[in-house]
């Protein structure tokens, strides 16, 4: 935790969500901004996808990793105070509140909103990472690397790990630079689609291979092919290969359609 003062405890977790937060409605001001969007729309798509997000990451979590719990008490499903967030879950729940803000305000597209999005999901899930780190969670294998962390509190006596939330958060610092650069120099509205192609093409092939130096989330990772983090990830950059393919046949610049 950060601190304590009285009731208050506020902890780097949470912080950090915040800062993700706020991070995200400041970048997504400047574009509504600059493409003249009206900010009151911003004010309802920031609650939808604090909302989305959170819910989300939570019900991920629990239906990919930890199902056997609701059999006791279906309600674990939301208990986000329980913690136990799924970053894949998380992106589930960005799209579906897109989608369903998308329903209400019909002047923006759907496309539209995935590709601006795409920009502050990469610095956001790079910000909470940080927060993984402060929280010792989401560990990785031990290392004989000069760069390796002691998690103290996983670990009673010296063993370095691979700080993998520490290059998670790398990774999504850096795909937000390029689909931030990207939209600057007009991909979104040549190629409607490019930017959350890239980004899902990114950030899960990058998730898939730092999987390779996480520990094993829960017990039954053991038995699997792959663990559920790289399970999950391969339909993400599938999906991402065909919207960045779907967006080559929409060059707007030769007069082709929008979406």
């Amino acid at each position: 935790m950060l601190f304590t003062l009285g009731p208050l405890s506020p902890r780097w977790y949470g912080l950090l969500w915040a800062c993700a937060f706020l991070v995200s409605y400041w970048i997504m001001k400047r574009i509504f901004v600059a493409e003249g969007k009206p900010l009151k729309a911003l004010d309802s798509l920031t609650m939808y996808m604090i909302v989305a997000t959170i819910l989300g990451a939570r019900i991920g979590h629990v239906l990919f990793y930890e199902p056997d719990i609701l059999f006791p008490n279906p309600l674990e499903l939301f208990a986000i105070w329980h913690g136990g967030l799924a970053s894949h879950g998380g992106a589930l729940g960005i799209i579906l509140g897109l989608w369903l803000f998308h329903r209400r305000y019909k002047e923006f597209s759907f496309i539209w909103l995935l590709d601006r999005l795409s920009i502050v999901a990469a610095v956001s899930g790079a910000l909470i990472r940080v927060g993984n780190l402060m929280n010792s969670e989401i560990v990785g294998k031990p290392t004989d690397g000069s760069w390796g962390f002691w998690f103290m509190r996983i670990d009673q006596i010296p063993i370095y790990r691979h700080p993998t939330q520490l290059y998670e958060a790398a990774l999504g610092f850096i795909i937000f630079g390029v689909l931030y650069w990207l939209y600057n120099h007009g991909t979104s509205i040549r190629w409607p689609g490019r930017l959350i192609g890239l980004f899902l093409v990114l950030q899960f092939t990058g998730r898939f291979v730092i999987e390779f130096f996480k520990e094993h989330q829960v017990a039954f990772e053991s038995a699997l092919p792959m663990d559920m983090g790289q399970l999950l990830s391969v339909p993400f950059v599938a999906v991402g290969l065909w919207l960045m393919y779907r967006s080559s046949n929409h060059d707007t610049s030769a007069g082709g359609a929008t979406t």
